[in-house]
């Protein structure tokens, strides 16, 4: 397969979408970014690199570290985070309070902010430097040793975390968040603010694409059955209220940010993350979107 002759057509062929949407300027940071960036990496399970565009520079990944975040309370306490979130596609966009209330404070799935915020509240609970941890755990899963929080963006999330504020307090109100709900906020806006590039991401993914090597970073373990959950939870649950749309058009376990990255797995052969800041009406990248449903076209190989 010639996958750097595949990116290099994508690459061409999502041109015309390059001016449709626009950055998540709600947080403020983020509409400071470049709207007209484009990178897109491949990486192989043998090893090999295909990468384009500014696929070396680092952007926020935003709820992309909600899988990361996820693999680190499950390699710490196991099957005991599905007591308190559940693994239903939610329907409904990623800061939605409305399914929570009616749920009585257990979100459907820990793939939208209400379920990332108990995740964060566990790994505060399991780790005493919870910040610290976090991030060698990020750095060695991905090979990055320069990878970290980037401040000003987690300050204007914080500044303008309103509704995650709301959210965190809901889960409080139902006991489903342990921690001071302030404490529980700056570690999850302190995650969403991680730098890191496309080729950094097809390192950490690559782990979740890889069945046939056992899950050891860190300290970390996680079993092939856990991984196995993990990726069905990225296929149902991974672009919130679209992804029906992604399972349909690329067929791929992934996950989007709303700083403009994709990062997704073809599991056994590679894992692959594109980035391009603006967004649909969905918060998810345009033309990151358009590129992968591209590759998987190419290529002819899905999970289907």
């Amino acid at each position: 397969m010639n996958y750097q002759k595949i990116l290099e057509e994508i690459r061409q062929e999502t041109e015309y979408l390059s001016k449709e949407g626009a950055q998540a300027t709600y947080i403020p940071e983020l509409g400071n970014v470049n709207p007209d960036k484009f990178g897109i990496c491949l990486t192989t399970l043998k090893g090999k690199e295909y990468c384009l565009g500014d696929s070396d520079e680092r952007f926020s990944i935003q709820s992309i570290s909600k899988v990361l975040s996820l693999a680190m309370a499950l390699g710490k306490i196991g099957k005991k985070v599905w007591e308190r979130v559940g693994v239903e596609p939610s329907g409904n966009a990623f800061n939605s309070i409305f399914l929570l209330e009616m749920e009585k404070g257990r979100p459907r799935n820990p793939l939208i902010n209400a379920g990332a915020l108990v995740v964060s509240d566990i790994i505060l609970s399991e780790f005493p430097n919870a910040e610290e941890s976090y991030l060698s755990f990020v750095r060695e899963l991905c090979g990055g040793a320069e990878v970290s929080y980037n401040e000003a963006i987690a300050s204007s999330e914080q500044s303008t975390g309103y509704l995650n504020a709301a959210i965190a307090n809901m889960l409080k109100y139902h006991g489903n968040i342990n921690n001071k709900v302030e404490d529980v906020l700056h570690f999850y806006f302190r995650q969403c603010s991680l730098m890191m590039s496309c080729r950094e991401l097809c390192g950490a993914f690559s782990h979740f694409a890889n069945h046939a090597e056992p899950f050891d970073v860190g300290g970390i373990q996680l079993t092939t059955s856990q991984i196995k959950r993990m990726n069905a939870v990225m296929l149902t649950c991974g672009f919130y209220d679209e992804a029906g749309e992604f399972s349909y058009k690329v067929g791929l376990p992934g996950k989007s940010g709303v700083g403009g990255g994709i990062a997704a797995i073809c599991p056994n052969q590679y894992s692959v993350a594109v980035w391009s800041p603006r967004l649909n009406p969905k918060g998810n990248s345009v033309v990151g979107m358009k590129a992968l449903e591209l590759l998987t076209d190419k290529t002819g190989v899905s999970i289907f």
